[in-house]
C-alpha cells in the first residue's frame, strides 16, 4: 500500500552520523561527570585531616583506654573513638598498661617493652 520508499545509501549514512553524533555526545557528558567527580574526589582527600603519629583508642562509654595505635594502623578505631595524640601521651599510655596493638607495635616502635 503506502510503503515508505527505501533508504538511499546517502540517506542510511546520514542517519549513522546522527546516531554517532548522539553517543560522541552521550560519550562526553560521561567524561565531564568522571571528571568533575575525580575532582570533588581530589577536593575531599586534600580537606583530609593528617593522620596522627599515633593514636590511643578510647574505650566503650567511659571505660578505660583500649589500646595504643600507631597513626596509620588498619586496626585502629575511626573517629569518634580515636584520638590522635603525641609520642609522650602514646609512651605514658603504654606505661599505665593501656594495651598495645597486636598488629602495629607501637610499643616496639616507642621502645617500651613490658615491665619497663
Amino acid at each position: 500500500m503506502n510503503d515508505p520508499a527505501p533508504l538511499t545509501r546517502l540517506d542510511a549514512l546520514r542517519l549513522l552520523e546522527r546516531v554517532q553524533l548522539r553517543d560522541l555526545a552521550r560519550t562526553r557528558r560521561w567524561i565531564a561527570q568522571e571528571e568533575q567527580r575525580q575532582a570533588e574526589q581530589a577536593e575531599g582527600e586534600r580537606r583530609r585531616p593528617p593522620v596522627p603519629d599515633w593514636i590511643i583508642e578510647k574505650g566503650i562509654g567511659d571505660g578505660p583506654p583500649a589500646g595504643v595505635h600507631v597513626g596509620g594502623c588498619y586496626a585502629a578505631p575511626k573517629w569518634p573513638r580515636a584520638l590522635g595524640v603525641s609520642r609522650e601521651q602514646a609512651r605514658e599510655a603504654l606505661y599505665q598498661q593501656v594495651p598495645a596493638c597486636p598488629h602495629c607495635h607501637p610499643d616496639r616502635d616507642l621502645g617500651v617493652v613490658d615491665g619497663a
